[in-house]
């Protein structure tokens, strides 16, 4: 039994869902978004409830039942409320900024690194915080994880690039004689 394709969606009235087949477009007060799910999982919407369930219950069925309910739930919380990742930077010497269209990072390097940020994303820098976000879950992850993979935290001074949140398990210095 899969929890997670078991449990219904709640469509808020400000979405509007169109589904052809195993194609599914969000509209909502912040875009548009579309995916498609495997075609082993049926749905059925009824009084702004979303349902899912599946026909079998072989391991793969069972797998696509819960992704493709994570899928289109991810697209109605994005296109509602959207969502966001933040980063933090901890080293003597490092910095970050926002120039045009990319991420420029001061992290040690011998040159500045440069990320490009795709459309659809906002990446905003409050000091040593930095935000990213925008209404596709995945996109948001990917770009958030490319800045972190810069300078992933090093665990004896806990410098570099992390997750607001995230536990860095720190390692002792060398022992002296």
């Amino acid at each position: 039994m899969s929890r997670v394709g078991n449990k219904p969606i709640h469509v808020p009235s400000s979405v509007e869902i169109t589904m052809e087949g195993s194609e599914f477009t969000v509209k909502g007060p912040r875009g548009e978004l579309r995916c498609t799910i495997p075609s082993s999982v049926k749905y059925d919407l009824d009084n702004g409830v979303l349902k899912f369930s599946r026909d079998g219950n072989r391991p793969q069925q069972r797998s696509d039942h819960g992704l493709s309910r994570a899928m289109v739930n991810n697209l109605v919380v994005g296109v509602t409320e959207g969502f966001t990742k933040q980063l933090e930077l901890f080293g003597t010497g490092y910095k970050w900024e926002v120039a045009g269209q990319e991420v420029v990072l001061n992290v040690g390097h011998s040159h500045p690194v440069k990320i490009p940020i795709p459309d659809g994303i906002s990446v905003e820098i409050k000091g040593m915080r930095c935000e990213v976000g925008g209404i596709d879950k995945q996109a948001v992850g990917f770009v958030a994880a490319q800045i972190r993979k810069c300078r992933p935290v090093e665990p004896y001074k806990g410098k570099g690039i992390h997750y607001v949140g995230e536990y860095v398990r720190r390692k002792p210095g060398k022992a002296g004689v």
